[in-house]
């Protein structure tokens, strides 16, 4: 089996160069020739899912040695196709480090014409554990005497207050990186791992949908393997053609858009009694309950941090409940929501704090501030590992340029960027997106995404020469399958089941959370097309999706 068409096929011949006999074993034997195994999940699978199994592969630690170190195992999942097999399409939620071997169940069940043409396959990453049992993969473990104490505001530039910031990343790099498994997590060894996948299911191609990040490892997998490249869907897509750490770098300027733009104006248009009729009022209410919260052992960055990345409806529940509770008790009046969310939102916070709206609280809110002693290790050593990296004082600077831009989260992004901290240097070269296989791709993408900027997913689509579904007026991230959106569905399937692509187009986007409009907005898509009236099925499965999607990329 050929396990990648640069880097290893080199190293592959220098280890039988070397004095080894004719008949020495190849060391990729054991991986090529293993069984898959099916049997039930480990995970509770959704209600409405289809049905799915589950397999461990066995891969080795360093696909460019494949003989050293111990092997790794990664689980995928299997619902299979329904009808005539064409094949299987491969899924990648993002992250990096996110789950996707529940998401095989669930897509198929949202997209039942597909399902009939290809089995959908989830795949938890090397690192990132297996979903449904203890194992929860590479985790940095930091000791709580490394990180700072106390309220942090990064708008407050003192030497004490960006050293306080900068411990974080700082300590979360060092941890990470003394795990020596670390090296072995990329995005290089994530695509070979895939093309065992692949060549142990037995196909020829490869048909891949990822989310978010995994755009960026759909489109190296193309580079590495075009031969073996099949339809390749990728949704909210960053610059898979350019350096990935800029895409996290643009955070804090699509997170303003966004904010400004987009969710300020919804508040405003739906929660004017409690916030302001206007953006200008909102925006000033929303400072003062800022200013609150930080008297009230909420840190403002930790209230700065609900909002960015804000890439679901359920994320926009959650920061207008966290913001309507800390204005009732600013004003001392009732936290009482718009009738046509309140049922909404008293789900978001029985599951984000445990407790009813009504009793709801400033001090729950404070008692559910992140946990910095585990981080994933996944996330950051893809992040930092796949490319190099820019130096801590290069992003302290990027801080100061971009906090009076974009204060809520240019003040605070560069400060905590871990890749400035990063010191392992990358072990292998991942190309650009070949000719040869811009056929086979498609990329969608939001307006107003605040997790992957339009511009990255359009800089990507120009420079690989493949068509761009724009989603306008669109604020959310993930778009086919997860939004409901008739016209998405119905250029990416008859991409996927009639190999017939769409060229570059504008799709129009949904209604917001609680409104039967379109209210457009003036964004980097030129096109305005009429909005959809209506959504597809699957609501509730669509919004859980999404939202694990977001989640696993903020």
């Amino acid at each position: 089996m050929r396990i990648s068409r640069t880097g290893l096929a080199a190293a592959t011949a220098a280890l039988f160069a070397a004095a080894v006999p004719a008949a020495a074993a190849d060391p990729l034997t054991p991986y090529s020739t293993q069984q898959l195994q099916w049997g039930d999940c480990p995970f509770k699978p959704a209600a409405d899912d289809a049905p799915t199994q589950c397999a461990l592969v066995t891969v080795p630690r360093d696909w460019a040695n494949p003989a050293a170190g111990t092997d790794l195992r990664v689980s995928i999942s299997r619902a299979a196709a329904t009808g005539e097999r064409q094949g299987a399409l491969l899924l990648n939620p993002g992250g990096p480090g996110g789950q996707g071997t529940p998401l095989a169940g669930t897509l198929a069940a949202l997209e039942p014409s597909v399902h009939q043409l290809y089995d959908f396959v989830g795949m938890d990453p090397r690192g990132t554990g297996h979903a449904g049992t203890d194992d929860k993969g590479f985790q940095c473990q930091i000791p709580v005497g490394r990180l700072p104490q106390g309220i942090l505001d990064a708008r407050d530039r003192s030497t004490a207050s960006v050293a306080a910031h900068q411990q974080v990343p700082r300590a979360t790099a060092e941890a990470c990186q003394s795990d020596a498994v670390a090296p072995y997590i990329t995005t290089w060894q994530t695509a070979h791992d895939m093309d065992l996948i692949r060549a142990l299911l037995g196909d020829e191609k490869l048909n891949y949908l990822g989310y978010s990040y995994g755009t960026w490892l759909g489109a190296k997998y193309a580079s590495l393997f075009p031969e073996h490249t099949g339809k390749t869907v990728l949704d909210s897509s960053v610059n898979f053609e350019g350096r990935l750490q800029a895409d996290f770098e643009a955070f804090p300027v699509i997170d303003q858009r966004q904010f400004d733009d987009v969710y300020v104006p919804w508040l405003a248009r739906n929660f004017a009694e409690q916030f302001g009729g206007t953006a200008a009022e909102v925006k000033a209410k929303w400072e003062r309950v800022r200013a609150y919260y930080g008297g009230h052992g909420v840190s403002p960055d930790t209230f700065d941090g609900i909002f960015v990345g804000n890439g679901s409806e359920l994320q926009w529940l959650l920061g207008a409940l966290v913001f309507l509770q800390g204005a009732a008790a600013l004003d001392g009046t009732s936290a009482t929501p718009p009738a046509k969310l309140a049922d909404s939102m008293d789900a978001v916070s029985r599951k984000a704090f445990g407790v009813p709206a009504a009793s709801l609280t400033p001090d729950r809110v404070a008692a559910a501030a992140p946990d910095y002693t585990q981080r994933p290790g996944t996330r950051y050593a893809v992040a930092c590992g796949d490319q190099p990296t820019r130096s801590a004082s290069w992003y302290e600077r990027l801080s100061d340029r971009q906090g009076p831009r974009y204060p809520l989260f240019g003040w605070a992004y560069g400060l905590g960027e871990t890749c400035g901290f990063w010191s392992d240097k990358p072990q292998h070269d991942l190309p650009d997106v070949p000719a040869s296989v811009a056929a086979n791709i498609l990329v969608v993408q939001g307006e107003f995404d605040p997790q992957t900027g339009y511009e990255q997913a359009s800089a990507a689509v120009r420079s690989a020469g493949v068509p761009l579904v724009s989603v306008d007026d669109s604020p959310f991230h993930g778009q086919y399958a997860l939004a409901g959106n008739p016209c998405v569905d119905g250029l990416v399937n008859v991409f996927l089941t009639k190999n017939s692509r769409p060229r570059s187009t504008t799709c129009p986007g949904v209604p917001l959370i609680g409104e039967d409009q379109v209210y457009p907005v003036a964004g980097p898509v030129r096109s305005a097309p009429a909005s959809v009236p209506t959504r597809l099925a699957g609501g509730d499965a669509r919004t859980r999706v999404r939202d694990e999607v977001s989640a696993m990329n903020r």
